[in-house]
């Protein structure tokens, strides 16, 4: 089964690919959107395992999309300038179907795909992308100390000791980045916790950063950690 996104600037060809999705034995349609940058980031959270991509938008084009996605998921260009073509195939995409698309051309595009095996999931990125100072920055999981809610912003404190501000919400990081990786611990809060150093009552100590731990979360950190219970 192959959980399928599809990302448009259009909504009637979003509206398309959906019906064809639902139509097709072997598809499931997780999502339609028409921001590439969010797409973006439910690839990188491990959402999608085939996306129907636009090649021409005004956020992210299909081909700076493909750049920054890498191999995390198999990709059908969908475009209504034939031009494109040659530029997609250099990303080895699965096919180019070139609008408007009939349902017997985006059958013939599905078959090419190869079938996935079971219970082997598709090889998820190791790093992810933000918007931040108006450009798209690669962030590596094994760079991050802590993130940190700032209002409207969340500040990515790293370990080279740089920060990255970016005006996203500290719930969506929470459902982008690896459970097994990181934690929730404050509505302020998501630490690495491989980063950890210590952990003294209701604080945890990375580097020299003393963190709150929040009453909300104590519990579920705890478990995650194997945290010794009280007698």
């Amino acid at each position: 089964m192959y959980r399928c996104l599809v990302i448009d600037d259009e909504p009637l060809a979003l509206n398309v690919l959906a019906d064809y999705i639902r139509q097709t034995e072997g598809l499931q349609l997780t999502d339609v959107t028409t921001s590439p940058l969010e797409g973006l980031q439910r690839v990188q959270a491990g959402e999608a395992d085939l996306v129907f991509l636009d090649i021409q938008m005004p956020e992210l084009t299909g081909i700076q999309f493909m750049k920054l996605a890498g191999n995390s998921c198999k990709i059908i260009l969908t475009t209504a300038y034939p031009e494109f073509a040659l530029d997609g195939y250099e990303y080895n995409v699965t096919d180019y179907l070139l609008k408007p698309i009939s349902f017997e051309r985006f059958t013939k595009a599905i078959q090419k795909l190869p079938l996935l095996q079971h219970n082997k999931p598709l090889l998820q990125p190791d790093y992810l992308f933000v918007k931040s100072e108006y450009k798209l920055r690669r962030v590596d999981f094994a760079s991050i100390l802590y993130l940190e809610s700032l209002r409207d912003y969340v500040a990515i404190h790293l370990s080279n000791g740089q920060k990255i501000l970016t005006l996203q919400s500290l719930s969506s990081f929470e459902n982008e980045l690896p459970d097994h990786l990181f934690a929730r611990i404050h509505k302020s809060y998501i630490v690495a916790l491989n980063k950890i150093s210590f952990i003294e009552k209701n604080k945890v100590i990375i580097n020299d950063y003393y963190l709150s731990v929040g009453d909300t979360y104590r519990s579920s950190f705890q478990k995650k950690i194997n945290y010794p219970q009280d007698t």
